[in-house]
């Protein structure tokens, strides 16, 4: 494998977690582990290096011996901030890499071939930015980042038109990876306590 062939993947963990009452929500417990535990236990087959995007004191993610990288815009710019912020941290420490794999740190039970199947969607682009696609609904925080567009993602966001997704990635070649749903929502994020006692019911019933 080539340096160009390395995956990274990215985790996004600086949501604000309003709904939830604050503070850092892939912390929260899930089945007697954080819920960031298992995010990282789904990813790490799929990728060959992990990060981490939080803002604040790194030392309370060290338990998961990842490297953090903050936000490298200010103010709370959204999920866009935290790719940025994993692609600035491939162009230090891998520059030779051709994009990096985002998942949120709230959402544990991904598809397991997310990263083959972004990969494949891009079609022989190297440059074209991947978003999941499941149920009819895009899932904008998983997707395929190329390192070719880090300085216009800067930009943009520094502009400070717009946070959204969507209106960086439709300014540029991008495609969609579809998954399917089969018997539940894979891209199930944690926003609320009641999302989290779903979660929570789901894991008994696939243990069970």
């Amino acid at each position: 494998m080539t340096a160009s062939d390395t995956t990274i993947g990215c985790i996004l963990a600086g949501g604000l977690a309003r709904r939830m009452g604050g503070g850092d929500k892939p912390m929260l417990v899930l089945d007697g582990r954080p819920i960031l535990s298992h995010v990282v236990d789904r990813l790490r087959p799929q990728v060959d290096t992990m990060m981490l995007n939080a803002n604040g004191d790194p030392a309370r993610f060290s338990d998961f011996g990842l490297p953090v990288a903050a936000d490298p815009v200010g103010g709370f710019a959204g999920p866009l901030a935290g790719v940025l912020a994993g692609l600035r941290w491939a162009q230090e420490h891998q520059p030779r890499i051709e994009g990096i794999i985002s998942v949120a740190g709230d959402t544990p039970f991904f598809p397991t071939n997310l990263t083959e199947r972004l990969l494949d969607a891009r079609a022989g682009d190297r440059d074209r930015i991947v978003l999941a696609r499941c149920g009819g609904h895009n899932h904008p925080v998983f997707g395929y980042w190329p390192l070719a567009h880090t300085d216009a993602l800067d930009a943009f966001l520094r502009e400070g038109t717009t946070g959204k997704v969507l209106a960086f990635v439709d300014m540029h070649p991008n495609a969609r990876a579809e998954f399917e749903e089969d018997g539940h929502d894979p891209f199930f994020n944690i926003n609320t306590p009641e999302d989290l006692a779903q979660a929570e019911a789901f894991v008994r019933k696939g243990s069970s």
